[in-house]
This record gives structure tokens, C-alpha cells and sequence, in this order.
């Protein structure tokens, strides 16, 4: 073995240094293109049981339409609050729970506006009546969006607003709207959840 000198002594910080740097390196490496690489890897969309209600938030359930599956990147549920979004194909139907403390006519307003101030979207046609199994009373209408067409749906209970939003070209509307209006039919608040 040699022997340690006066030289080595002094080198040794910048020597440690340069071994932070490279492991600092590395670590910054790993999180800049190793997590955004395992994030595309994995699917963002998982598949829901038939038939089964799901929960979307604040107590408040739904049964997807058959052959849905469930996007994770839009959903959150929560206590008292949560979202779901279910894909079929091409269409995207959205569901949303929050606390409100206004009537029926004040969310459709708050609803109709939220899409009216999205660039190129407009209300298209009446607002309609319409009520799930569950005994939620709500509105429902329809917008456009230029290639995208859309239907909308909100419901007041229990100190809570329930959004619903579908939205996807002509044709692929046609052939899930249906089941999708049935599955909002299914909308219930579950004390227990």
C-alpha cells in the first residue's frame, strides 16, 4: 500500500464533491425521465364491475354503463366531495360531488355557465326535468362544442350539487347514450358510504 499524503489529504473534499454531484445527478435523473416513463407505463384506465355501484364521492354512488371503464386521471373521490370519469369508447361521462347550499336552479345556472365559458361551447335546445331511482330531482340539456357534441345533467340533495357531463362526437353519442342515461338513473346517496 502507499502512503497517504499531504496532496491526497487536500484533494479529498473536491473528490467527495464531485461523488455528491454525481449522485445528486443521478437522483435528479431518475425523477426527471425515470417517473414521467413509469407514469406512461402504467394505464390510466382500469376496468369497473358490472353492474355494481361505484362510489363517486360525499355518500353519493352510480352503477357505470356496461363496458365502461374508469379513467384514474379524472377521478377523486372523497368524504365530501369527488369525482368520476368513465370512458366508453370515444365518450367521456363525467360526474361530480360537491357541497352546495343553493337550490336546483341556482346549480343549472352555475352548471350552464361553467360550460358556456369554455371557449367555443353553447347550450343547444331546452332544459328538461329529469330524476333518478334514487329520488334526485334534476335539469338536463345538451351543448356543442364545434366536433364535440354533449349532454349535461344536475341534481340537488342532501347539501350537495351532482354534475354530470357527457360529451363525445355524434355518432359515438348515439350508440352509448342510452346506457348512460340509464346509468345516471342510478345516481343514489348512500348514508353509509
Amino acid at each position: 500500500m502507499g502512503r497517504v499524503t499531504r496532496r491526497h489529504l487536500t484533494d479529498l473534499p473536491g473528490t467527495l464533491g464531485l461523488s455528491v454531484a454525481l449522485v445528486m445527478a443521478s437522483i435528479l435523473a431518475v425523477l426527471a425521465f425515470g417517473l414521467p416513463a413509469l407514469d406512461r407505463a402504467v394505464p390510466a384506465e382500469r376496468a369497473v364491475a358490472s353492474g355494481r355501484p361505484y362510489p363517486v364521492g360525499a355518500g353519493v354512488t352510480v352503477v357505470p354503463p356496461p363496458g365502461a371503464v374508469l379513467d384514474v386521471t379524472g377521478t377523486r373521490p372523497g368524504s365530501d366531495r369527488g369525482t368520476v370519469l368513465f370512458r366508453l369508447g370515444m365518450v367521456r361521462y363525467a360526474i361530480g360531488v360537491e357541497p352546495f347550499d343553493g337550490d336546483l336552479t341556482a346549480a343549472a345556472v352555475r352548471l350552464r355557465q361553467r360550460i358556456t365559458g369554455i371557449n367555443g361551447h353553447r347550450i343547444t335546445g331546452t332544459q328538461l326535468a329529469v330524476s333518478t331511482a334514487g329520488g334526485f330531482a334534476g335539469v338536463q340539456g345538451g351543448y356543442t362544442a364545434g366536433d364535440r357534441d354533449g349532454r349535461y345533467a344536475v341534481f340537488v340533495a342532501n347539501g350537495l350539487t351532482i354534475e354530470v357531463i357527457v360529451s363525445g362526437d355524434d355518432t359515438d353519442l348515439a350508440g352509448v347514450l342510452p346506457d348512460i342515461e340509464a346509468s345516471t338513473r342510478t345516481l343514489r346517496y348512500e348514508q353509509n358510504s
